[in-house]
């Protein structure tokens, strides 16, 4: 059976995947992740899913301008890593730009992981137009436990510091 793109052959068992679109909802479910990841002992791999922009409505697809859905991935994953504090060089975290519907790559990627983590109230057009919600989705067709974290009210996936 093929690996599904995006996920580590050597590290299909032992991992929490985690979907990331640079929402307050994702960046939360990542730092999450990363938490439960440490306490369990598992490597974490962080994903973003992209499609190209369809240009017309009878599919043709190609880069729009200066926009280029793996590049603005890229920058997407390293961006929410830094959010989170994530050191560049950790090496029990891994990420992944890939191709397709968010809701099937998180599945396709998550197959055989410990625990799929994913956010509410993501941008739900990030690289195209999502039919539903990407959280739904999962929670209701994932092979393996999925946690959706919700985003904390100060909207920027950070904890708030008030009180006394």
């Amino acid at each position: 059976m093929a690996t599904p793109p995006g996920a580590d052959p050597q590290s299909q068992g032992g991992r929490i995947v985690v979907g990331v679109d640079g929402s307050p909802g994702s960046l939360a479910a990542l730092r999450w992740a990363v938490r439960e990841a440490s306490i369990r002992g598992l490597a974490v791999h962080a994903v973003t899913a992209w499609e190209f922009p369809v240009e017309s409505t009878f599919g043709d697809m190609r880069t729009d301008g200066d926009f280029h859905p793996v590049i603005t991935a890229e920058k997407i994953l390293v961006s929410a890593l830094a959010d989170t504090g994530v050191a560049a060089d950790d090496d029990t975290i891994s990420t992944a730009p890939v191709k397709g519907h968010p809701a099937e790559v998180l599945m396709q990627v998550a197959a055989g992981a410990e625990l799929l983590v994913v956010g509410s109230r993501g941008y739900g057009r990030i690289f195209g137009a999502l039919l539903g919600s990407v959280s739904h989705y999962v929670a209701a067709h994932a092979a393996c436990p999925v946690v959706v974290i919700k985003p904390v009210a100060n909207g920027t996936g950070r904890r708030s510091r008030s009180g006394p």
